[in-house]
């Protein structure tokens, strides 16, 4: 029915994730999706180590959910827990004229500090703003080469062909771009897969991130809570003055009652509640409840990055 379709797939604690997405980047349709959890003992989540202990059990239920879409689809876009990274902003005093400059500089600044060997590292960046005084603002991804070749070479070995990996609060930004863009001033917190994800923009760029993975079982209010109250003042600390206008956030379905009451308490501010199905319509036939649209955000995120 449609030319031209996008496949994403999601990889958490909550198991694997994977939608077909057709229409146009500005109306996606959902199409088909599927869902599997992970047999015991399959993955291990880490920033350090390799994530998959058991390749085979990855690679066949893999191929087993991609089984259930139907489609011939291959080309996959991938969303991957933002814990088995790292995400920064860091402020640079040097410009710098090619991107393979920029690269190194980063990796220069990170060498001191990070706790990894720097040369084992997959960094990608993208400039923010540059100042009156020649510095420049970046935002800045990394992931280990292991982790991110590991899946690469087994979603290859699945069937499949990975052809962009994210971390899942950007590709959940990527689902609500739309509605977050309309606001400069503004806080974006997700809560999907045991991850809390707190990104604020200022004058339309994000000037602070951080994703906290919360490890506990269930929805923990008072901890979910802390955590928000925390980075909340840490940025206060560190950009007075900058206050926010408007205040998202999105969750499962189920959580985002408690979720939303506790983004208000922490910001004083009666947040926004964002739903997948505001953003992705089912295509005809296909039955997909609110809560399940809702369960399929970041790998919905994904897949409209290759509409």
């Amino acid at each position: 029915m449609f030319k031209r379709q996008s496949l994403g797939l999601e990889i958490s604690r909550d198991g694997l994730k994977m939608v077909v997405l057709g229409g146009k980047k500005k109306a996606p349709k959902l199409i088909s999706f599927a869902s599997n959890s992970f047999p015991d003992e399959t993955m291990q989540f880490s920033f350090k180590e390799p994530n998959v202990s058991n390749s085979a059990l990855f690679v066949r239920t893999v191929r087993e959910t991609h089984v259930k879409l139907l489609t011939s689809s291959a080309r996959v876009s991938v969303s991957l827990p933002d814990s088995v990274g790292r995400v920064m902003i860091l402020d640079l005093e040097t410009r710098f004229k090619s991107r393979q400059e920029g690269a190194d500089i980063i990796r220069w600044k990170l060498k001191k500090s990070f706790p990894l060997d720097i040369d084992s590292i997959h960094l990608d960046y993208q400039v923010l703003r540059e100042s009156e005084t020649g510095g420049m603002l970046t935002l800045v991804s990394v992931i280990t080469k292991e982790i991110i070749n590991q899946y690469e070479d087994l979603l290859v070995e699945a069937g499949l062909e990975p052809n962009r990996i994210d971390f899942s609060t950007f590709n959940l930004y990527r689902l609500f771009s739309d509605r977050l863009e309309i606001s400069e001033n503004s806080a974006f917190l997700t809560y999907f897969g045991g991850i809390l994800g707190i990104t604020i923009f200022y004058e339309g760029m994000p000037e602070f991130y951080r994703a906290k993975e919360l490890p506990s079982a269930g929805f923990n209010t008072e901890r979910i809570f802390r955590e928000i109250n925390s980075s909340l003042a840490v940025y206060r600390s560190s950009h007075p003055g900058h206050l926010l206008s408007d205040v998202y956030c999105a969750a499962p379905l189920q959580a985002t009652s408690d979720f939303s009451a506790l983004v208000a308490e922490a910001t004083g501010m009666e947040p926004y509640r964002l739903q997948a199905g505001d953003f992705v319509t089912g295509n005809n036939g296909l039955y997909c409840n609110g809560e399940t649209l809702q369960s399929l955000s970041p790998a919905l995120g994904a897949a409209i990055r290759n509409l």
